[in-house]
């Protein structure tokens, strides 16, 4: 059954997408996020539907759209930068064959980033994509915020569709996508066209929200919690009742503890005691290897080099026991660890101008929505939606940026697919300012009036 709904779903996208091919574009959104091939038993574990669902995407795009004024911004040609780079550490890599497995799915979400902001012509396209992009992680957030209410969850044992703990089915990426996404969620609630905010789209809109912040809970990934701590400080930002929202938030998040499981809290702890914790104890001995490994490899060592890591390191335990205490240490040996961060995963595959080049699209980003941010911070009714957009695909983009810092997602294809929404509100917007800017002119030298000075 299952199935037959997920090829259903898909030959409507495909049979609109002959009509509208930017529907293509949103197929391929739909199958990067959820993987339905995955989540299938049989129909779909055959059919390369990733490669059909890009080439309609880019072959629709060719043949059929409007590319009239094509804007192609610099971070974009940064992501071509990258994607080559990869590709050339790819074929010097410590582990060739290994390497070649991640470059099969990393190019993508690269060239699909640059290739992107192409087709975001209109604000219902950029809303469009946001949206889908949003849908698509709430099919996998719905399912885990209804077992965490259920079950309580517990880490590492949250069921969210399938078994393979890989994409956005892993625990600690599916809670930092989950928290980076609410921004946008809050936005279409207020702003969104496609589905007017009537209490309905509120309503569901603001259960999401909840949904979102159930995932860390669910997974017991720490990434989450921290993640959340932003998210209340950026919220920060745009209240216009600072102390009360600093009360209500307080007192919210003293009411929630007694009604967290106690895996969850027990799992949050080891945060102030991460020397007791080997996860916590592996990560950073992995980073230690990294910045020794990059000191005699400056270029890194391709996809999958933390392969060769080998690890010694100690861990810690304080045990009290009245007004005594006792020390433990252990001595533990490891290998083969991944990185655990976005920033040495950059760094010991791709080296210091690969961690620099990835740095400098993701501060780009930045920086340009905040650009936006407050040059349409007191436009008229007609692009009141602006600001607050850039302001939400700027907060998304910095929760994503600290959650990187404790997982392994720099290549993630939702992360990218943002990037490709904030250059495409960029282009968009400058195409906007353009005709603006030209057309005055026109009409001046058409009546003969004077053309006002600048």
């Amino acid at each position: 059954m299952r199935d037959l709904v997920f090829v259903v779903f898909l030959a409507a996208l495909f049979g609109a997408g002959a009509r509208r091919p930017f529907l293509f574009i949103l197929t391929y959104v739909y199958i990067d996020i959820v993987s339905p091939q995955r989540l299938t038993y049989l129909l779909l574990n055959s059919v390369p539907i990733s490669m059909i669902a890009v080439a309609a995407a880019v072959g629709g795009w060719l043949m059929f759209d409007d590319k009239r004024d094509v804007r192609f911004a610099p971070r974009q040609f940064l992501i071509l930068m990258l994607l080559a780079y990869c590709g050339y550490t790819t074929k010097y890599a410590d582990f060739p064959v290994e390497a070649l497995d991640k470059w099969e799915w990393a190019w993508k979400s690269l060239a699909f980033a640059a290739f992107l902001p192409l087709t975001l012509r209109t604000r219902l396209r950029i809303e469009a994509l946001l949206l889908f992009m949003i849908l698509s992680a709430a099919s996998i957030i719905i399912v885990g915020g209804i077992k965490t209410l259920g079950s309580g969850g517990g880490y590492g044992q949250l069921d969210l569709m399938v078994s393979n703990n890989s994409g956005l089915y892993e625990g600690s990426t599916i809670s930092a996508v989950a928290i980076t996404i609410i921004p946008l969620i809050l936005w279409f609630s207020k702003h969104g066209t496609i589905f007017r905010p009537d209490w309905r789209v509120k309503l569901f809109c603001y259960a999401l929200c909840f949904s979102c912040l159930l995932i860390p809970i669910g997974t017991s990934a720490r990434t989450g919690l921290l993640c959340i701590g932003l998210l209340a400080v950026l919220m920060l930002r745009d209240a216009k009742r600072r102390l009360i929202y600093i009360g209500l938030a307080a007192v919210l998040g003293l009411a929630a503890i007694p009604f967290l499981p106690s895996a969850y809290t027990q799992r949050m702890e080891t945060i102030k005691e991460y020397k007791g914790d080997q996860s916590a104890s592996t990560r950073l001995a992995v980073w230690k290897w990294t910045l020794d490994y990059v000191s005699d490899n400056p270029m890194g060592g391709g996809f999958e080099a933390y392969r060769q890591n080998r690890l010694t390191f100690d861990t810690v335990t304080v045990a009290e026991q009245g007004a005594n205490a006792t020390v433990e240490r252990r001595a533990v040996q490891d290998a083969g660890r991944a990185y655990h961060s976005s920033y040495f995963e950059m760094l010991g595959e791709q080296g210091y101008f690969g961690l620099a080049l990835w740095l400098v699209i993701q501060l780009a980003g930045l920086l340009r929505m905040e650009v936006i941010r407050r040059r349409y911070a007191r436009a008229g009714e007609d692009q009141a939606w602006i600001s607050p957009l850039a302001t939400a695909l700027q907060h998304g983009h910095m929760i994503y940026l600290l959650g990187a810092a404790f997982v392994g997602i720099a290549y993630q294809p939702f992360v990218y697919m943002l990037i490709g929404a904030q250059i495409g509100l960029d282009t968009y917007l400058a195409r906007k300012r353009a005709e603006l800017g030209w057309r005055p002119m026109r009409r001046a030298q058409a009546t003969g009036a004077a053309i006002p000075a600048a």
